[in-house]
């Protein structure tokens, strides 16, 4: 990963041409940005690109930002030198949270499945796992999904940093749904910070408090090129605090789509980086709790670190033509918006592949001579009821057999490794085992 290229002076550029050809790029600027076919170049694309006809670069350029600055609004984030971010919604960001405003409840682009209590129930903890993993990735975790997933589900101690990482990642989004009709502020986001670090920090002392004036943190590669310095550590009490009234829609006046604020909210704690460990993980945390405080539920289901790390790069390029580029959000948002939009494609993807799944399951073992009508019927509600508890009386009065009947069916499913057994007071419960879908498999 490079610096990118820093974009020329586009207001010394304007002022060094004569004032008919100045007069002529203001009033095209708009008509010129729109050959770009919706895209949002950087100075660093700009420049291994062929100009509209009739242009410099430089001109190009210029007229770029002439266009973007009439769109610009403020979010009252500054730089370390006191100049505000700003940021612009073109029609591809418009588009983009159309789609993602469909995701809400009651809105006909959700899938059908998505809405059901039976899909919360079965893929509610797959999302937290996914996120979990590959959110620690990102920072270094190397621990394999099979494993990690292994040990949140069967509960097992984390065996090394990694695993901690995770699991500390697998609580935090737990967290997060516990506390996502609570206002942000500063001691929710230290609280998030120490569930991510938790044990997992090579500076313990630094757990759940802001760095301090002594402590240097930089965001930079395994050669040592710098690519962000944060502001001073004295600054971040404030800072944090502007960040809050931001989150919690107090600044700035006017209106900021929910999904611009939750993208934004993740841009300025990366920016300001207030803490010796945990940033990145923090900022993607609390993107979430963004999300979720502003009704987006579908984010629950939803992995955006696992769009980021098969692209890396371009996360980290988005934070870099933000900043060369006179603190322009809306690379960074262009960036985003994309992120989620894959996202909630793999997510209605991955239903259709398990709704399908599910159907030629239930298909095959519908015919099987193993398994009696009634044992048929209860399996085929417990792939979609997965938790559920059944007991003899239950499945008695659901067939209309008798007690022994109704005991052997579900006695001989356990044998077959098929259910499993609970006890509570004197009534014993019949649950579906985790890898029920592979058992059956293998009972065929």
């Amino acid at each position: 990963m490079k610096i990118p290229a820093t974009p020329p002076n586009w207001f010394r550029i304007l002022t060094q041409l004569e004032q008919e050809r100045c007069f002529e790029l203001i009033e095209s600027s708009e008509k010129i940005s729109a050959t770009n076919g919706g895209r949002y170049f950087h100075w660093d694309e700009i420049i291994h690109r062929q100009p509209p006809e009739g242009l410099t670069r430089e001109e190009w350029w210029c007229a770029l930002k002439l266009w973007r600055k009439s769109l610009y609004k403020s979010v009252l984030l500054l730089d370390k030198k006191g100049a505000e971010f700003v940021f612009a919604v073109p029609d591809s960001i418009q588009e983009t949270l159309h789609h993602i405003d469909r995701s809400i409840p009651g809105q006909p682009g959700v899938p059908k499945q998505i809405t059901t209590p039976e899909f919360k129930e079965q893929y509610h903890v797959a999302a937290f796992i996914e996120e979990a993993i590959t959110s620690s990735q990102l920072e270094g975790a190397t621990t394999t999904r099979q494993v990690a997933k292994e040990m949140i589900m069967k509960e097992r101690p984390p065996q090394d940093r990694s695993e901690q990482m995770i699991l500390n990642n697998y609580r935090t989004m737990q967290r997060i749904i516990a506390v996502k009709e609570q206002p942000l502020t500063p001691g929710l986001i230290l609280e998030l910070q120490r569930l991510v670090c938790h044990e997992a920090m090579g500076t313990p002392d630094a757990l759940g408090r802001f760095r301090k004036a002594d402590e240097r943190v930089v965001v930079s590669d395994n050669y040592g090129e710098i690519f962000h310095e944060p502001p001073p550590a004295g600054e971040l009490e404030k800072r944090m605090a502007a960040m809050c009234d931001f989150a919690n829609g107090k600044t700035p006046d006017g209106f900021v789509h929910p999904v611009l604020r939750a993208m934004i909210l993740h841009f300025w704690m990366a920016y300001d980086h207030p803490f010796v460990d945990g940033n990145g993980r923090t900022a993607r945390a609390l993107f979430y709790w963004a999300m979720l405080h502003h009704g987006y539920w579908l984010c629950e289901f939803i992995s955006i670190s696992h769009v980021i790390k098969k692209a890396h790069a371009q996360y980290s390029r988005a934070f870099l033509y933000t900043e060369t580029d006179d603190n322009d959000l809306t690379y960074f948002i262009l960036y985003h918006v994309e992120v989620l939009k894959k996202a909630l494609t793999a997510l209605e993807e991955y239903v259709d592949r398990k709704t399908n799944e599910l159907r030629t399951l239930e298909t095959q073992f519908q015919t099987t001579v193993l398994l009696n009508s009634r044992q048929r019927a209860l399996i085929s509600h417990a792939l979609r009821h997965a938790g559920f508890l059944y007991t003899t009386y239950g499945h008695q009065n659901s067939h209309g057999v008798s007690y022994q009947t109704a005991r052997n069916d579900l006695t001989d499913l356990r044998d077959k490794g098929l259910l499993e057994t609970k006890t509570s007071g004197k009534t014993t419960y019949f649950r579906p085992v985790e890898d029920l879908k592979e058992k059956l498999e293998e009972l065929e």
